[in-house]
């Protein structure tokens, strides 16, 4: 990792640690307080190096706690951030408060990073009015089991948790095709573009199988036995019911627990899948997905097809015109080392052009991916694990695999994806699922 990525860290002035690290909250008089907190106000300094953070308006989150006021800013509503130097009137920048997993430990806040120059940036918790943008929320829809994310009127993505049957679409599939058009669940579809459009495509002809966005493997070795994940042979996932949702003014999220299930009975492998979609800004908007799947009683293998194929995470997109798909993964020796991949062009029902970006985490385990894909299907996707071999899952020891997809109108060439991946990659960078945000010391 080289001097800018060292330098996307905490202030090293004197702070105040928070019980979990992640944030220096610094009692200093030196930023402006807000209505409803006399001093002394905890400041939150971020040293934004390399500017990626404002560039590409990323989510940023730090561990903290809030006192009763603060906690009451939140239920109202009123939580804000003010940047050092803005104006008194400015109404700040809308935060989101996580409370924390356990009694005793910080909960954590998260933002969009405003644009502005790289180097030190100080923020300070102040009691703004009451939001007039509007809020992300989750729709759920208890009888088909589907939860929208969406942002105000604005749908950004479905998720289905709930198992969907083919329907009236069986009468259409191949009689050679239907043994692969099983009813299935816990995948997202559609994901919508900027411009209203559906991205994703369910229940294709070609491959019923298929599902919008999917985290499946073809090869699932368990017991001696192999089943097909992917293509929905003999391993199935199923919803356990455990499903939470949260939404505010940031971001909206679903957080959702299935089981594999061996022949739709036997319990093989807990996983689960965290969704979060962000608010939009002028350069479109991000999701955020983390996957945990933690084997139950004996070991599971995952591999891709024939171990070289495709396999991990999935995407099936929808027809579109002048398709356009760029892998990217940086020399061996650079560091650090950014990879992505992204698919762009005219969907199915508009006239203008859009773009998907995948980027995975660095912190994946055999990062970077191969990248697959199959233009003839609109099929990109970022492979684990390895090309050749077969990933292991262990009782008690998890697989965690963390993406991000920036979703935006394609004017012009693709700008500035190392920019977003560094972001993701950053220290400040959300951690979905209770992980310790960075210490504020190293």
């Amino acid at each position: 990792m080289d001097d800018a990525m060292r330098k996307l860290t905490l202030s090293r002035r004197t702070f105040l640690q928070c019980a979990a690290g992640g944030a220096a909250l610094v009692a200093l008089p030196a930023c402006r307080t807000g209505q409803a907190f006399p001093p002394p106000a905890f400041s939150l300094w971020v040293d934004d190096a390399t500017g990626c953070l404002g560039q590409s308006r990323a989510p940023v989150a730090v561990a903290l706690a809030l006192d009763e006021r603060q906690q009451a800013a939140v239920a109202a509503g009123r939580l804000r951030l003010r940047e050092e130097g803005s104006p008194a009137s400015a109404p700040g920048l809308p935060a989101q408060f996580v409370p924390p997993d356990r009694p005793g430990q910080p909960g954590r806040l998260c933002w969009l990073m405003p644009p502005g120059p790289p180097g030190r940036r100080c923020f300070t918790l102040v009691s703004g009015p009451p939001a007039t943008l509007p809020d992300m929320a989750v729709r759920a829809e208890t009888i088909t089991g589907r939860f929208t994310l969406q942002e105000g009127d604005s749908a950004r993505l479905c998720y289905r948790y709930a198992t969907v049957g083919p329907g009236d679409r069986l009468a259409s599939i191949a009689p050679g095709n239907r043994k692969y058009a099983i009813p299935r669940s816990n995948y997202i579809h559609p994901l919508y573009g900027p411009h209203g459009e559906e991205l994703t495509l369910d229940w294709p002809l070609d491959h019923p199988h298929h599902r919008g966005i999917y985290w499946a493997w073809p090869e699932v070795d368990w017991q001696g036995r192999r089943g097909d994940l992917h293509a929905l042979q003999n391993v199935f996932a199923r919803p356990t019911g455990r499903c939470q949702v949260t939404g505010g003014p940031v971001f909206a999220q679903v957080d959702a627990e299935n089981l594999w299930l061996w022949e739709d009975r036997e319990p093989i492998v807990r996983e689960r899948a965290l969704l979060r979609a962000y608010r939009s800004t002028s350069l479109g908007w991000l999701l955020d997905l983390e996957f945990e799947f933690a084997a139950l009683n004996d070991q599971v293998a995952l591999a891709r097809r024939d171990t070289t194929h495709y396999g991990g995470l999935n995407l099936r997109f929808n027809s579109l015109r002048q398709q356009e798909i760029v892998k990217y993964v940086d020399p061996t020796a650079a560091a650090p080392r950014p990879a992505w991949g992204a698919l762009s062009g005219i969907f199915a029902g508009v006239s203008q052009a859009s773009r998907v970006v995948i980027l995975p985490s660095a912190a994946n385990p055999d990062y970077p991916p191969d990248w697959v894909d199959y233009p003839n299907l609109n099929w990109l996707q970022p492979t684990f694990p390895a090309s050749g071999t077969r990933h292991l899952l262990r009782p008690g020891h998890p697989l965690i695999l963390r993406y991000r997809l920036w979703i935006h109108a394609a004017v012009g060439p693709l700008s500035q994806p190392d920019v977003q991946w560094l972001a993701l990659n950053s220290e400040f960078s959300p951690r979905l699922m209770g992980a310790k945000q960075p210490p504020a010391t190293r």
